[in-house]
């Protein structure tokens, strides 16, 4: 009589149990989904690009205008540093290529003063004497390092501006130095998302000037320390309307942890934000020394709202209102939200797939799925019989636990990830062949039935265990090394020879245990 450790069983029967239960929910519609009572899991495998359809977008990031905007804040800082220092200068000013600032001095005798000042000031920054003044600009370490650093941060603003439209599974993938590559399967509206990676989010709020509020055109004559501005308001006669704002800003978005939409009594969208506590400190200063002045609120050099001060906001909160639409609102509270982004993103690349073609990817991958397993499953009856059958029964079950731990973990299943699973399906078997074929060659030799079996399983772990190991070697540099599509190879062909090495190995000796001791035959077939 054949035994087997009782925890083995229980531990098959409940992992299959399991399986179905937690498969059950990707072989049924929408609809059928619904029915299925709450208690229940939901959850389904994660469709990606190439199966479900949506936008794929490659963008580059102009590190070039993030560097320039960083070079213009030292510049501002320069400039209070050389008044504080009182040392006299002229021209000071950025160059057009963003590159360096330059300015002369009054007194060339201050010159070493200069550059030690300077270096004291930012260790980054390094400072040379030239003919017509003095040259400044960041050393090249600090170039490398900016660079770098304005990528990994447009990265993670990218993520969360996508993560805030609540998609499933979206992939953001850095490319070479400069390129963002990001896939988002299932998004209706690719335009959308352009549009939101297309702002850079930078938010700002100025003092609209008292005397001169209103501007005709962009390049009116303004008093000093002033900017025109568009708004995105426009006049009855359907004109747009400048405003005159002071230059420096009061406050920035940097100082915001949270926005959303709410309405007014007259049901008309708005977007309400809430500062950090500095920040809502220095809001309510700004709104208590300010009352009845306009307090402009600029995005991305363009004023949205401009409401008149009436009274002290010391709680931190405001309210943005303006001719919006509930999506236009939505949008601006994500942009609010998820921060700005430290330099423009420009798109290289648009395609989107559309979800015709993914479903006709699926069906391929289904059929190419079907008849891999009918195959496997013909050559074993053929080769082994019963036994062969025990094994085509483990193999249906390892692709069932395979979708089941798909959809446990939420991984996201690619056209090379069917072909994963269908690879898998011929190599559930490989381990059941070796037990098979070490079971007649013990049969061969005398041993006996019981015995035989096994050593089978016993003398064939070691090989079972080696040409396993062997290939989760390449599904995990896959993985780890590899992006995309080919990572969601890498983790299928993991996932099912894991699960191969339980139902061939223990699954399927269950189902022959069972079968030997209950119906006692005299030859084994196989």
């Amino acid at each position: 009589m054949l035994t087997l450790a009782r925890w083995k069983v229980i531990t098959s029967l409940v992992l299959c149990v399991l399986s179905l239960i937690y498969a059950f929910p990707n072989f049924i519609g929408d609809e059928g989904l619904k029915k299925i009572p709450s208690w229940l899991p939901h959850e389904r495998v994660n469709l990606g690009l190439d199966l479900q359809g949506g936008s794929h977008l490659l963008l580059e990031v102009d590190v070039k205008a993030g560097l320039k905007e960083r070079l213009s804040f030292t510049l501002d800082a320069l400039r209070k540093t050389l008044r504080a220092e009182k040392i006299g200068y002229l021209d000071l000013s950025l160059d057009p290529t963003g590159d360096f600032i330059t300015f002369q001095l009054r007194d060339p005798n201050q010159a070493e003063k200069i550059i030690s000042m300077i270096k004291k000031m930012d260790s980054e920054l390094e400072a040379t004497l030239e003919e017509k003044g003095c040259k400044v600009t960041f050393t090249k370490a600090s170039i490398a390092e900016r660079k770098r650093s304005i990528v990994d941060q447009s990265i993670e603003i990218v993520r969360r501006r996508i993560d805030e439209l609540g998609t499933k599974e979206p992939s953001i993938q850095r490319q070479g130095d400069d390129r963002i590559l990001i896939q988002i399967p299932g998004l209706s509206d690719p335009g959308r998302i352009k549009n939101l990676l297309g702002k850079t989010a930078k938010m700002t709020f100025h003092l609209v000037h008292e005397e001169q509020p209103y501007a005709s055109k962009v390049d009116d004559i303004t008093p000093p320390g002033t900017e025109i501005l568009p708004s995105e308001d426009v006049r009855q006669d359907g004109r747009k309307i400048f405003y005159v704002l002071r230059k420096e800003s009061l406050l920035g978005g940097e100082s915001l942890i949270d926005a959303g939409v709410n309405f007014d009594e007259y049901h008309r969208p708005q977007v309400s934000f809430r500062f950090d506590p500095l920040g809502a400190k220095k809001f309510g200063d700004i709104t208590t020394k300010n009352i009845h002045r306009q307090l402009a609120i600029v995005l991305d050099g363009k004023v949205i709202s401009a409401p008149t001060i009436q009274t002290p906001i010391t709680g931190g909160n405001g309210v943005i209102t303006g001719k919006f639409t509930v999506q236009e609102a939505n949008d601006l509270a994500l942009l609010m939200r998820a921060g700005a982004l430290v330099a423009p993103l420009l798109v290289l690349e648009e395609r989107t797939v559309g979800p015709d073609l993914g479903a006709d990817s699926i069906a391929s991958g289904r059929y190419a799925t079907i008849l891999s397993v009918i195959m496997v499953a013909v050559f074993m009856l053929i080769a082994y019989s019963l036994f062969g059958f025990f094994a085509n029964v483990a193999m249906l079950f390892n692709l069932i636990l395979t979708i089941a731990v798909l959809s446990l973990i939420g991984a996201t299943l690619t056209l090379p990830g069917i072909a994963g699973i269908a690879l898998t399906m011929g190599m559930a078997v490989d381990a059941n062949v070796l037990i098979n074929e070490r079971i007649k060659e013990e049969l061969r030799h005398g041993r006996k039935m019981f015995s035989a079996i096994d050593v089978g399983y016993r003398q064939a772990m070691n090989t079972i265990l080696d040409s396993n190991l062997t290939t989760l070697i390449g599904a995990a540099a896959l993985f780890f090394f590899g992006t995309g599509p080919v990572k969601g190879f890498g983790i299928t062909l993991a996932i099912g020879i894991l699960i191969s090495m339980f139902t061939a190995t223990t699954l399927s000796r269950v189902f022959v245990t069972y079968w030997v001791n209950w119906s006692k035959p005299a030859k084994l077939p196989i």
